[in-house]
């Protein structure tokens, strides 16, 4: 492990190949929390920092392997839920935080889940939304449901691919995506995550797609969630509900746009029968995007309930 300062924060060395780039903000005695990204790919949102009242939370948010300003770029080798798990894990003791809040939304979520069930000693709690669970059900509304509800945009998105190959999307992306050929990876790339822009926001955000389709971020993003997916993300069938007991006595907060239709709310009712201590909040007039609107809001009424949780409660007896 080795650590190297930049300007707005520091990269670390998580293995020979990967280097991950790592921020702080807040106050430095404040609560830790660590912030998990979707995608996988799509690289931490600054966004996300303003979620939390900086005068009692630590905030620390990372660019998970081959994501935004992590090295290499886009890259698939050694990358995985369980190599993130602990990445996750590396930078913690970086850090010397013995335990912090988890927060994650999308694919952040899934591996918030999966790294809190792995460490259940080093979590005070988890926010979570934008619930992705990684079964096949979640991986099919993707690639084929969406299509129920934007149509036009789905035959979009399918008319990249030839026709004798529609009948399985995730593998033609993918098989685009790892080609190779530098001109058809970026194309396929542009293709996926215009897709994914244009099915995320509660109106249509000419903006917000925009924002989206930077070629470099859009290749990582495209190329690490087919990878993900055609590896059911590396979880067995059904893990993170089966795995509800280990986390189950941990504060947490769910919040789900009730029209989110990338992860639909279908998952975060799975999530809430299976932990029904769990706050729970469905939030109307909410699609996917979570960095601005109702939704975005929300988020930051969790983390006030969740300080007012921890201080009054675990945090406070801890520091006492």
């Amino acid at each position: 492990m080795r650590k190297s300062g930049t300007e707005d924060g520091f990269h670390l060395q998580v293995d020979a190949r990967h280097h991950l780039h790592v921020e702080e903000h807040g106050n430095p005695d404040g609560i830790p929390v660590v912030v998990l990204h979707g995608g996988p790919g799509a690289g931490m949102s600054r966004k996300m920092i303003e979620t939390f009242d900086l005068a009692d939370f630590r905030v620390v948010m990372f660019d998970q392997r081959g994501a935004g300003r992590s090295t290499p770029h886009a890259d698939l080798t050694d990358n995985d839920t369980d190599r993130l798990i602990d990445d996750i894990e590396t930078i913690r003791v970086a850090l010397g935080m013995e335990e912090w809040l988890v927060a994650g939304g999308s694919w952040g979520s899934c591996l918030a889940l999966a790294y809190a069930q792995a460490h259940p000693d080093r979590c005070l709690g988890l926010r979570l939304h934008g619930i992705f669970l990684a079964g096949p059900d979640d991986i099919d509304w993707w690639f084929n449901g969406i299509r129920a509800i934007f149509p036009d945009q789905w035959e979009e998105f399918a008319a990249f691919i030839p026709e004798d190959e529609r009948h399985d999307l995730l593998a033609a992306y993918y098989r685009r995506l790892i080609s190779g050929n530098a001109h058809e990876e970026a194309a396929a790339a542009l293709s996926l995550r215009g897709f994914s822009a244009k099915t995320q926001t509660f109106l249509p955000d000419p903006g917000h797609v925009a924002t989206l389709m930077e070629p470099k971020a859009a290749l990582a993003v495209a190329r690490l969630f087919t990878h993900y997916c055609m590896h059911a993300a590396f979880l067995a069938p059904s893990q993170l509900l089966s795995g509800i007991d280990r986390i189950r006595h941990l504060p947490c907060e769910i919040v789900q746009g009730r029209y989110d239709t990338v992860t639909p709310m279908a998952s975060a009712w799975r999530l809430h029968k299976a932990w029904p201590e769990a706050g729970f909040v469905v939030v109307t007039e909410a699609n996917h995007q979570s960095t601005k609107g109702p939704l975005f809001e929300e988020l930051k009424n969790a983390s006030v309930r969740l300080r007012h949780k921890l201080r009054s409660g675990g945090v406070a007896a801890r520091e006492a």
